[in-house]
C-alpha cells in the first residue's frame, strides 16, 4: 500500500499552517493493523528525502507531535505487519474524528 499518494500529499496543509487553530483538521490516518498505534496527520511538508507530518499520535501516550514518512515505512507491528493508511477516513476536525473512532479527544 502506498502510504502517501500524490493526491493525499497535495491535500495536506504545510507544517505550521494550522498553528493557533484550536481544532486541527485531520487529513490522513495511519495505523498498525496488529497493534494499537494510530497517527492522525493534520499537516505535512517535504524535507530533503523525507516527508514530515504533524499530528496526533495514539500509542504508549496520546500526544501531538511530528513523525516522518520514512519512520512510518520502517515500523512493523508485533506480527510483522507494516503501517497502513485508512482508505475510508473522512477528513474533519480532530475532536470529531476521535469521537467517531471511539477515542477521547
Amino acid at each position: 500500500m502506498e502510504l502517501l499518494p500524490e493526491e493525499v500529499r497535495k491535500s495536506l496543509p504545510p507544517l505550521y499552517a494550522q498553528e493557533g487553530v484550536p481544532d486541527h483538521i485531520v487529513h490522513v490516518k495511519f495505523f498498525t493493523p496488529d497493534a494499537n498505534w494510530t497517527w492522525y496527520a493534520t499537516e505535512g511538508s517535504a524535507e530533503e528525502d523525507d516527508f514530515i507530518f504533524f499530528g496526533y499520535v495514539i500509542g504508549l501516550e496520546n500526544e501531538w507531535g511530528q513523525f516522518s514518512l520514512n519512520e512510518l515505512r520502517s515500523i512493523r507491528g508485533p506480527l510483522g505487519c507494516p503501517i497502513e493508511r485508512d482508505l475510508y477516513l473522512t477528513p474533519g476536525p480532530i475532536s470529531e474524528v476521535l469521537r467517531r473512532e471511539g477515542h477521547e479527544p
